[in-house]
């Protein structure tokens, strides 16, 4: 029997890069009865401060069990169903947005890539008043994710199995 290689853990750099190249992770909080909550956001990574952002309505589940929790994960698909990373931490809920332009109105427009930024600001910005949005904070503390290398694309790559 071939033996197949084993899931390789990356470097804090690699699992920064990843988190900074996708848009889309699985949130998860926890709930008051220990179980994990998990959802689908959109976010934003800054290596620099070692902060995931993630724009939110103030009425959301999430909000709740991070007041109660603090602690909250994010995992990551990597370019391959193989790799993956995950950052955890601490998670604060910012305040409101309740004037155009305020300071979380600001950070909540910075959130998102130049590329894509609205053309009329101020109207985005009233809309995020409207919708009373907010500002989940992750202040990450560990990083941790592998990669496996497969070369071959027999069967059991190919049919996602990773059977050994």
């Amino acid at each position: 029997m071939t033996q197949r290689p084993g899931p390789r853990p990356l470097s804090d750099e690699a699992l920064s890069d990843l988190l900074g190249k996708q848009r889309f992770g699985t949130l998860a909080t926890v709930k008051r009865s220990g179980h994990p909550h998990l959802t689908t956001m959109v976010y934003s990574w800054d290596p620099d401060a070692r902060i995931v952002r993630f724009s939110t309505t103030a009425d959301r589940i999430k909000v709740v069990h991070l007041r109660h929790d603090p602690r909250a994960a994010l995992h990551v698909q990597g370019g391959d169903v193989w790799s993956f990373a995950v950052a955890e931490g601490e998670a604060e809920a910012s305040g409101i947005t309740a004037v155009p332009g305020d300071a979380v109105g600001r950070e909540l427009l910075g959130m998102i890539p130049e590329s894509a930024r609205p053309e009329d600001e101020d109207a985005f910005l009233e809309e995020l008043v409207a919708e009373r949005r907010m500002v989940i904070r992750l202040k990450v503390d560990r990083l941790y994710g592998t990669a496996l290398d497969i070369d071959g694309e027999g069967p059991e790559v190919a049919s996602g199995c990773p059977c050994r």
